[in-house]
């Protein structure tokens, strides 16, 4: 971690930062409203900031407010200066880092699952150890013909990128996923996490 020493007259303390790349999930409960979405979304292309996986449902039906789960990548300074942008939009009720809540809890990360559907060409021995490799991974097949597959997978991100690369030399031919879906551990709700800050 470097030190930014502020200026010399500064009542302000040593800021800490750090050059690492963390990936951190955000939790955040907006109105289900249109225009929503695109007020979160211009918030992140507006600033150069990437998302890498984004999903959203409505939660509450009788209170008109859904669930936004975004996971993003950046040095823990830009990861809080978006959590704090997010948190002062007008359509936002709260905004969580789950990442954040899961390591204050001694937890490695937040549960995450990501849905995943994946077609497959292939005949003969590809098509054999394309079903192989769907029972090691509990993937199901949800539809199929003499020379194709469709598959149906659900888990944490990174066990879907193995299998889906894992599949690309048997014939993988497109791919689409749901973005991940995160709550964070223990019997708490989001509403009711103490600020992780």
């Amino acid at each position: 971690m470097n030190a930014q020493k502020t200026d010399a007259l500064s009542a302000y303390f040593l800021a800490e930062t750090s050059d690492v790349l963390e990936t951190h999930t955000l939790s955040i409960i907006v109105d289900n409203e249109p225009g929503v979405l695109a007020r979160v979304i211009g918030l992140y292309s507006g600033r150069g900031y990437n998302i890498d996986s984004l999903s959203v449902s409505e939660t509450e039906h009788e209170k008109h407010v859904s669930r936004v789960t975004i996971v993003t990548t950046g040095t823990p300074q830009i990861i809080e200066q978006i959590r704090h942008q997010l948190d002062r939009l007008v359509p936002v009720h709260l905004v969580r880092d789950l990442t954040v809540a899961a390591r204050n809890s001694n937890q490695e990360k937040p549960l995450e699952r990501e849905l995943a559907l994946i077609k497959v060409r292939g005949e003969g021995d590809k098509r054999l150890e394309a079903l192989r490799l769907s029972e090691a991974f509990r993937a199901t097949v949800i539809d199929a013909t003499i020379n194709h597959f469709v598959f149906e997978i659900t888990g944490r991100t990174n066990k879907i990128d193995q299998f889906i690369e894992i599949l690309t030399p048997l014939g993988l031919v497109e791919v689409s996923r749901t973005g991940v879906a995160a709550l964070s551990r223990g019997s708490q709700g989001l509403k009711n996490l103490q600020d992780e800050i």
